[in-house]
């Protein structure tokens, strides 16, 4: 492949909804990786379907299996194979499987690539309006009482960093009434669906966005903004 003669290892963002936003070098590299790794090989292979690459062989490599799967991908990536790895979504390893597979290949001199792609999590920064010269990003946000103990673990950080996070749409009202009353009364902009046919965007403060959402049915998948920064206006 393009004279290269070592195994490497590609990283491929994918869509976070709409297919159209995945890259020219993106479809290149599917087309021409030997392996593909996948969080969901029915998904990707829908993806792949859609775009008229046939016949890849498809792997799965999830939070259950990746690290017995290392071994297998390192010895094809030492005979020269090239492999991509791609989550459902958006860039791999961000809340995502993929992260041991790619610190080993680091680790044992493998060539490591990337092609990037979508984020929801900079797609929802850069929509929110809100500062964000600094970033704090928390992943899916635990239930309850852990969830709790981490929102007064960053309400430090507010003062200096907006802060985002993904949620449940069956639990994000219970989460924002957490936001509420240990955070205070700031600026919130919720995501929902980005990308798809049901986007919506939500921006306010908390109180505002939990009226909101309260005689709302959430449905799909919801990335929250947090700032002590911004200008609060209320909207949807």
């Amino acid at each position: 492949m393009n004279g290269i003669q070592e195994g490497c290892l590609w990283i491929v963002g994918t869509p976070i909804g709409n297919l159209e936003d995945i890259s020219s070098r993106a479809l290149r590299l599917l087309r021409e990786s030997a392996l593909i790794l996948a969080e969901d090989t029915r998904r990707t292979r829908a993806m792949l379907a859609h775009f008229g690459i046939k016949g890849k062989t498809v792997f799965s490599l999830n939070q259950h299996n990746e690290q017995r799967k290392i071994p297998e991908v390192l010895s094809r990536l030492k005979e020269g194979h090239h492999i991509a790895l791609v989550s459902d979504s958006g860039m791999p390893c961000i809340s995502d499987p993929g992260q041991r597979l790619i610190d080993t290949c680091h680790r044992n001199q493998i060539k490591v690539d990337i092609v990037p792609g979508p984020s929801a999590v900079t797609a929802a920064i850069s929509a929110s309006g809100f500062p964000a010269a600094k970033v704090s990003f928390l992943g899916f946000v635990p239930r309850s009482k852990r969830r709790r103990r981490l929102l007064r673990d960053v309400s430090g950080i507010l003062e200096s960093s907006a802060v985002v996070f993904f949620d449940s749409p069956n639990r994000i009202v219970e989460t924002l009434s957490d936001c509420l009353n240990i955070l205070g009364d700031i600026d919130c902009f919720v995501a929902k669906e980005m990308t798809k046919v049901h986007q919506e965007f939500f921006r306010g403060t908390v109180s505002r966005i939990i009226q909101l959402l309260e005689g709302f049915e959430v449905k799909g998948e919801i990335t929250v903004v947090l700032s002590k920064g911004g200008t609060s206006c209320t909207g949807s």
